[in-house]
């Protein structure tokens, strides 16, 4: 039986050249020749008890442009330059393989060898990059992209719902911090003045921070990264903008984002056990064609067909309203043409109801591609028929809006909170009866919520929901509330673990039985199995973006209100 090998081609002509073998380390690091634009990485053999190789491409500051895995189930990878990326000399492929009894490195001092050029007998020109399309989606950091890369504004993503980009106003450079470094979000007042405009902007800098806001204030930017960080990610890149979708009460699934300096995640699609707080990069392991990067999406999981639907979405100029369908027990992706008509949407509020999707709100491009306008309608999605409508909906609606949230409560009602139109943020409760198709404004008792929009919410149980974070026109929020339905009140509840300001992160309840200590740490015993609150990821408009998890018992969460 043959060996068991990962090997490598560089370059179309290329032929494969072995990198690991039984007898020898479990890394390299191969130093990938300036003129190859295409890399393969491949296994062959039997796997054994081997886990996972993990690959990374690094450029010359040691720092990865992209990242990939082999496993048992995903025995191939490709790379090669594209359009939207920038390919740099000085890279280098690293290559580790986990699992087995390969001899162990010495993994601070990676060797580099050095590859052969491969030139046939009959030379044929190489690939202009414009004549290369990228037709694999690549896992990438989320600061994959090159620092001498201009950023124009036109290519960034929408900063509010249907503002341009803000002009930076100056600020005391930090360390590490570029001079064109951008806010998260801009201003309720500036949105009004340059709404539609392309305004000029530099290259727009984020840190990413893994444990917010002090460890994430510390972390430097790229141009100081050392040879040490080049380990693989076992975790998603911080993020904001993203879905997580819990699937069954051990697993939630994350898509899409978008990080540091406004690019979108090249690690877009992660898997999420609760059993141990761990987290698997999940794009390869799903075949056919993979939702294109995105935010402002809706992700929404059918337990009864096992399916993940997700729609709509923006990505730079780019307004989507196309229906991704990821069923969960093949592992497969498909994209549905649906019969009937919906608009390309962002940041609208997507629920499910009976099978259907219910798709509330959401920014449009109007004029296209330009965000110029919220919508007030509601869409339904039947994926039994493929078809979109809309139905007859009587009462008082909410008024356009986006950035809105909606809970489903006991599966009657759905209760819409809050929202941004440009350059009102509202903090009105709106509620759907879903048996008689009619909506009506809900007057709320107690303190509510500040207006807010980009908020994170969740069901805590048959009679109360959770409103927490999101962003005010001004600034990233901290504060948290339950919404009592029997008695339509408010209760502000204070938790250490919701105190940082988030905006455009992700709540979601799930059966765990792990939690997370104060130092970040998964403590397996402090808690039974119960409902527990995850939040994950957001951004606090001071250029940080997270990719922290946090466990909150929602025991505790009621306990307090």
């Amino acid at each position: 039986m043959e060996d068991f090998g990962i090997y490598a081609v560089f370059g179309v002509n290329g032929p494969p050249q072995r990198l690991l073998s039984p007898e020898g380390s479990c890394r390299v690091c191969v130093a990938v020749p300036p003129s190859v634009r295409q890399v393969v990485l491949f296994s062959s053999g039997p796997w054994g008890q081997r886990v996972c190789v993990n690959a990374e491409l690094n450029d010359a500051h040691r720092f990865p442009i992209t990242i990939g895995k082999l496993t048992p189930y995903n025995k191939c990878l490709s790379w090669e330059q594209w359009e939207e990326e920038t390919w740099t000399d000085s890279v280098t492929l690293d290559v580790t393989l986990e699992g087995g009894n390969l001899v162990k490195a010495d993994w601070s001092k990676p060797e580099i060898m050095s590859v052969k050029e491969y030139t046939p007998k009959d030379i044929v020109a190489p690939l202009a990059a414009r004549e290369i399309k990228g037709k694999k989606r690549e896992r990438e950091s989320e600061e994959d992209c090159d620092e001498n890369k201009t950023t124009t504004t036109g290519e960034l993503e929408n900063i509010c719902p249907n503002g341009g980009v803000e002009k930076t106003t100056p600020v005391r450079k930090a360390r590490g911090q570029s001079k064109g470094a951008q806010k998260l979000f801009s201003s309720g007042a500036d949105a009004t003045k340059i709404k539609g405009t392309a305004n000029g902007a530099g290259e727009a800098q984020g840190i990413v921070g893994r444990t917010p806001p002090q460890s994430a204030a510390r972390t430097k930017s790229r141009q100081a990264k050392t040879p040490t960080q080049t380990s693989p990610l076992v975790s998603p890149s911080g993020r904001w903008g993203q879905t997580l979708c819990p699937i069954d009460a051990q697993t939630a699934i994350l898509i899409g984002g978008q990080g540091a300096r406004m690019q979108f995640c090249k690690d877009p699609m992660w898997k999420l056990c609760t059993e141990d707080m761990s987290w698997v990069a999940a794009e390869t392991l799903a075949e056919g064609p993979t939702p294109e990067a995105r935010i402002g999406h809706t992700a929404v999981y059918d337990p009864d067909s096992r399916r993940i639907f997700v729609f709509g979405g923006s990505k730079n100029k780019k307004w989507f309203n196309d229906v991704h369908i990821l069923d969960t027990r093949s592992w497969k992706w498909t994209m549905v043409e649906p019969q009937g008509k919906v608009p390309p949407l962002a940041y609208h509020s997507c629920s499910m109801f009976r099978g259907e999707l219910f798709v509330l709100g959401g920014v449009f491009p109007c004029p296209n591609p330009e965000p110029d306008g919220c919508s007030d309608s509601l869409y339904i999605f039947d994926p039994n028929l493929s078809i979109w409508y809309q139905p007859i909906v009587t009462g008082n609606k909410p008024s356009p809006r986006s950035g809105h949230s909606a809970c489903v409560m006991q599966q009657m009602k759905i209760y819409v909170f809050g929202g941004w139109d440009t350059p009102v943020c509202y903090n009105d409760m709106y509620m759907l009866d879903l048996g008689l198709m009619e909506f009506s404004a809900v007057k709320t008792s107690g303190k509510a919520p500040s207006p807010r929009s980009w908020h994170g919410s969740a069901v805590l149980s048959d009679t109360k929901f959770l409103i927490h974070g999101g962003y005010n026109g001004n600034n990233a929020l901290t504060d948290a509330f339950v919404f009592d339905i029997d008695t339509n009140s408010w209760t502000e509840v204070t938790l250490p673990q919701l105190s940082l300001p988030r905006a455009g992160h992700s709540i979601v309840t799930m059966e765990t039985d792990a939690l997370f200590k104060e130092d970040g740490d998964v403590d397996m015993d402090a808690g039974s199995i119960g409902r527990n609150l995850l939040v994950f990821g957001g951004g606090d408009n001071e250029r940080n973006f997270y990719s922290d998890l946090t466990t909150v018992a929602v025991e505790d969460l009621l306990a307090a209100v």
